[in-house]
């Protein structure tokens, strides 16, 4: 019985993807499933090049092809937006024990950029005059504190580290006016604080608190700074304000 239509494009998608392993259907010539293959294959090679141009480049072409091969043989994307693959290839890195951790990290940090360009998340609402420390401080969902244990920010075809360094970088992920997404170095307090902002709704002065609980600091020696930090991350429109009553 001739494979039914769903059957036959199943099978023509399973050898465009990984040839090696899946045989061709039959009644298409190898020279068009070749084609076929080079068309697919060749566009999803180009846009991760391009979202990805330092990883393209950091990478000898043989390791590059790969892992475009293997993504692509193996990853099966949850989104059909070609916006979002970008996403995909983060999690297939992240989940490639194999490579050098810098690998998924440099992607990360790539892709973080494009994330935030491209995002169309509503500001939380808040009030812009609220009480940092009294009240609980709104994270703007445009900006993201990251940490890596690698120098993603230096790292290229002429500085590929064969260790992580001691200290972790830091950095703050933010998109401003005219959707210009810019990457900022944080100190170990600021980047403290703006992933507990992130993670969990207390009142500024209860942030200052675990602050200073997880560094050994008097509750009192903190709040005068952590209350200058505050202001200067609301200065940057990085805290929005505090949470509505």
């Amino acid at each position: 019985m001739a494979d039914s239509l769903r059957e036959q494009q199943l099978r023509m998608a399973g050898h465009i993807r990984d040839p090696q392993a899946n045989p061709p259907p039959p009644g298409i010539e190898a020279r068009r499933l070749a084609v076929y293959r080079q068309l697919f294959f060749g566009n999803l090679q180009s846009l991760l090049a391009g979202s990805f141009p330092v990883l393209h480049v950091s990478l000898a072409s043989e390791h590059w092809q790969g892992l475009c091969e293997d993504f692509y043989a193996h990853h099966r994307c949850h989104t059909p937006l070609f916006t979002e693959v970008g996403g995909e290839w983060v999690e297939y890195l992240q989940g490639r024990t194999d490579q050098l951790d810098w690998v998924a990290e440099l992607a990360h940090y790539e892709w973080i950029e494009t994330a935030l360009l491209l995002s169309d998340a509503a500001e939380p609402e808040h009030d812009p005059e609220g009480d940092l420390l009294e009240g609980v401080p709104v994270l703007s969902s445009l900006a993201v504190p990251l940490a890596y244990a690698w120098p993603v920010s230096h790292i290229g075809p002429e500085h590929l580290p064969s260790k992580p360094p001691a200290e972790p970088t830091l950095l703050l992920a933010c998109r401003g006016a005219g959707h210009k997404v810019t990457f900022s170095r944080l100190a170990p307090l600021a980047h403290a604080l703006l992933v507990s902002l992130q993670d969990q709704p207390l009142s500024g002065r209860e942030h200052l608190a675990v602050l200073a609980e997880a560094t050994g600091m008097e509750a009192t020696a903190i709040e005068a700074p952590g209350l200058a930090l505050l202001q200067s991350l609301k200065a940057q429109g990085v805290v929005l304000g505090t949470r509505r009553v």
